[in-house]
């Protein structure tokens, strides 16, 4: 199976969130530092599961996503 199927099917990894239309049009395919979340609160989940995701993937991030995630990580409670 190749990795974008695997990734597509994949059910036990954080992947896909349900958003407004709105929403889902004004993050389009930006990374992190192009687009965060509209409430702050949940920059924190956001970024875990972006990690989440590069991690798992193995993917590599550019450097306005690589500079953005640790800002959005600074807004967790722990």
């Amino acid at each position: 199976m190749n990795e974008r199927r695997a990734f597509a099917n994949d059910l036990f990894r954080s992947q896909l969130i349900a958003v407004s239309a709105g929403s889902n049009r004004a993050k389009g395919d930006k990374v992190p530092g192009n687009w965060k979340p509209p409430l702050e609160s949940y920059h924190c989940t956001y970024g875990r599961a972006r990690i989440s995701v590069k991690s798992d993937y193995n993917l590599t991030a550019n450097q306005t996503e690589a500079d953005a995630l640790p800002q959005m990580l600074d807004t967790c409670d722990s």
